[in-house]
């Protein structure tokens, strides 16, 4: 499936470069107030690392990994943190933004009459989002480094994968967002994603449910971001890394072109 979507950047002459104006647009029309938006993302998860995954972790005491590998509570929920991070900074651009762009600023309705493709767009969009979504990421790597909950090296094997996370759950807020209606629908995705912070092997270990619940966690593309990470900041990381690596690739490939098909038929009347 990636395959259908990657090749279709590159043979476009200049495609990359018009998709770049649409994030530099972006960047141009920030505003002061914007920045206390973007710091403030970045407190949620921390909080609730510093409370529940340091806090209660004094409680809970060590937990062993699917690996045998023991470790400290707040280093188990840490990395869920972090891909918990990189999914609200990626959703929050390629939802709420996005359509507010498309519905009711009808933004896209005049750089559709530039050369500018919708898929250039939804590229565009998708790596602005990725600026706010790596932003958080690597701050809250530094943190985990500061708290000795992984290692430098690992910290900086981490900081691509927290990428990945955001551009799969970027491509999937957008895709998911041409199918809105109206503001009302945008319940249902805070409903998930709140859904999916509590039930992702956030804070307990997917092993400890049920059998079929526990099945249906581990094909959230949360969970698949969890595992990823945590594999990566703690040195366990096994053969369902490429598992991993392989399902946040085809989530991206996959929103990435519904929502290209999808601004074409929505605005190319």
């Amino acid at each position: 499936m990636v395959t259908l979507v990657l090749p279709r950047l590159l043979s476009f002459e200049g495609a990359g470069r018009r998709s770049a104006s649409v994030t530099e647009r972006n960047v141009a029309a920030l505003k002061s107030a914007y920045w206390v938006v973007l710091i403030s993302g970045f407190f949620e998860p921390l909080l609730y690392l510093l409370s529940i995954g340091v806090g209660v972790g004094g409680l809970v005491g060590d937990l062993t990994l699917p690996s045998g590998q023991v470790v400290e509570y707040a280093a188990f929920v840490a990395p869920a943190m972090l891909a918990s991070s990189a999914m609200s900074g990626a959703l929050s651009e390629t939802t709420f933004n996005f359509f507010g762009k498309m519905k009711f600023m009808k933004l896209y309705d005049g750089v559709l009459a530039t050369p500018v493709q919708p898929f250039e767009i939804a590229l565009g969009e998708l790596a602005w989002a990725m600026v706010r979504g790596s932003l958080y990421s690597a701050a809250f790597l530094v943190v985990m480094f500061a708290l000795d909950l992984t290692t430098g090296l690992r910290a900086l094997a981490a900081f691509p994968a927290a990428v990945l996370v955001g551009f799969a759950f970027g491509a999937l807020g957008m895709a998911l967002s041409t199918y809105m209606r109206g503001w009302q629908d945008f319940d249902l995705i805070g409903s998930a994603q709140f859904a999916l912070f509590l039930f992702s092997g956030t804070f307990v270990p997917a092993e400890s449910y049920p059998s079929v619940l526990r099945w249906l966690i581990e094909v959230t593309p949360l969970y698949r971001a969890v595992d990823l990470l945590r594999g990566i900041s703690t040195g366990s990381l096994g053969a369902t890394g490429w598992l991993d690596l392989a399902y946040l690739l085809v989530v991206t490939a996959v929103g990435l072109m519904i929502a290209s098909r999808r601004m074409a038929k929505l605005l190319c009347k």
